[in-house]
């Protein structure tokens, strides 16, 4: 436990680069941010490691079961976090110009199958109705309804999404007339499991390991983090984003995944760029300790959900950073934390 007073941020932010290689400058020109770099560097290595390396499994005599720990480990252990954080930043900003807007395709359409990701089908959930909605009870991915320090709820929560996800978003984005995104997301989704299933007839195991599977690994580990996201919510004021999200701050994930730690600050401002994120959320200090918001050092979303999952509130407690003066030990920092995930009747 520490308070808010004593937080040194350690987190990412930009700093003033005046130099660039060649390949910099080449697409300087066609971000819309120069500072987006980042992801014009990652998928770079993405096409160069995991896209061949998927290919060579297609390719007759090639598959080899020893092949697919070290592909998934490369995939789920190492680019997953930050590819699916790229995916979500590049759809609340566009990553090129408009000139070059075809090019916006790439990270959904191309390298996201790679990643468990159905073309459009994240920008339709997560725009589309997550943020329009922000977990309220008519955003399908809710929170509010589950006792959060629940493993059984989560696994209800995620097989209705499993089972039910892609007809209730539709149904969904049809309700509230979002057509375009509703076509693209449909679209999307048919062309994938179309391309997975003529593959099958290519080289059926490749398909699976490489198309198939963890399409379901994804949207586990997608849940499992909006679960730690809006875990604990203010049953009084459930719509307050400082009270139905959290911060999670000073982590190795923020290194690796473009400050995804910042969650209240991202439902407050969706299109603020990454690295205004700790400059936005030290800013306003004093709105989260007014707000009693929930935020941890050191932890992410997944350990978020991992120590709910065992009920280690313990863990949490103790990287809990302090907003409320009122909380002085560990067992009311505690009490808060279960009160906060307790369901929320809707």
């Amino acid at each position: 436990m520490i308070p808010i007073s004593e937080i040194t941020i350690t987190d990412p932010v930009y700093k003033e680069k005046t130099e660039f290689n060649f390949i910099e400058r080449f697409f300087i020109k066609m971000l819309n941010d120069k500072r987006d770099l980042a992801f014009i560097k990652l998928s770079g290595i993405l096409f160069v490691t995991i896209i061949p390396f998927a290919v060579i499994l297609f390719i007759p005599g090639l598959f080899h079961w020893w092949l697919i720990p070290i592909y998934y480990a490369i995939n789920f252990g190492y680019f997953t976090g930050p590819f699916v954080l790229m995916l979500h930043l590049t759809s609340h900003r566009p990553l090129f110009k408009k000139e070059y807007g075809a090019l916006n395709y790439v990270i959904p359409w191309v390298i996201g199958p790679f990643f468990g990701e159905t073309p459009e089908a994240y920008f339709a959930h997560h725009l589309g109705m997550h943020h329009a909605e922000d977990n309220m009870p008519t955003d399908h991915s809710s929170t509010m309804k589950h006792q959060r320090d629940s493993f059984r709820s989560f696994l209800n929560y995620y097989f209705t999404f499993i089972i039910f996800g892609i007809y209730d978003l539709a149904v969904y984005l049809k309700g509230k007339k979002r057509d375009k995104i509703r076509t693209k997301f449909l679209l999307g989704e048919f062309s994938f499991w179309v391309m997975a299933i003529a593959l099958m007839f290519f080289n059926p195991l490749a398909s699976i390991f490489v198309f198939v599977i963890p399409v379901f690994v994804v949207r586990f580990l997608m849940m499992a983090g909006n679960w730690g996201q809006h875990a604990f919510i203010d049953r009084n004021d459930p719509k307050n984003n400082y009270t139905s999200a959290i911060n999670c701050i000073n982590s190795r994930y923020n290194k690796t995944c473009f400050n995804d730690g910042y969650h209240i600050v991202h439902h407050l401002k969706p299109a603020m760029h990454f690295l205004e994120l700790p400059g936005e959320f030290l800013k306003n200090t004093d709105k989260y300790a007014n707000e009693n918001s929930i935020i941890f050092k050191k932890l992410d979303f997944f350990s978020v959900w991992f120590f709910l999952m065992f009920k280690r509130y313990d863990i949490l407690a103790k990287n809990m950073v302090i907003v409320n003066p009122n909380i002085t030990t560990q067992e009311q920092a505690i009490a808060l934390l279960k009160e906060r995930t307790r369901r929320i009747p809707v």
